[in-house]
């Protein structure tokens, strides 16, 4: 894992922002921790004692949702990120830079909004309902894991926001 991530084009900002995400990516890799934990448990349960629990059941697709959607933000911040580079080995660096900008501004940036919008209401309703799972041994308080959507989208739009600034910097020649 690295410690210190200075990509070209960093200042303060994006350093500041970076640091963020990275704490918190940090912080919430715990919950895999836990997810093996419980994992583990429940397969000892179902197939040592031919009894598994509910509960342990949606707690591991919970902690395994946790962990996947604030890693998104990590992920973006530390580049390790999933990507198709067919061409990006062909072109210059402000032409990769550019076309970075332009796809977080016209394509990651209005998807992240809406699902941050949409996912303060989802998880508002959740609440107002006191949704619960379906399940009698089940988890309550489903709005708890609902509200991961949108905190989750809010730590992408800060790492997406200082990945486009490293852009700008590349792209004006102030790296």
């Amino acid at each position: 894992m690295q410690e210190n991530i200075v990509k070209p084009g960093s200042n303060k900002l994006s350093s500041i922002l970076d640091k963020l995400i990275i704490r918190i990516g940090k912080a919430v890799s715990w919950a895999n921790l836990l997810l093996i934990v419980v994992t583990l448990l429940q397969v000892l349960l179902r197939y040592g004692f031919n009894h598994g629990l509910v509960i342990l059941e949606e707690l591991e697709w919970h902690l395994y949702s946790f962990a996947y959607m604030i890693g998104l933000s990590y992920a973006v911040v530390t580049d390790s990120h999933v990507r198709v580079d067919v061409l990006q080995s062909k072109f210059s660096i402000k032409a990769r830079e550019w076309i970075e900008l332009l796809g977080h501004l016209f394509l990651l940036l209005p998807f992240i909004l809406v699902l941050i919008y949409y996912g303060v209401e989802f998880t508002h309703s959740s609440f107002i309902l006191n949704e619960h799972s379906n399940a009698p041994l089940g988890l309550p308080f489903r709005w708890i894991i609902k509200a991961v959507i949108p905190i989750s989208f809010i730590l992408l739009l800060i790492a997406v926001v200082s990945r486009m600034v490293k852009s700008l910097l590349i792209i004006l020649g102030r790296e």
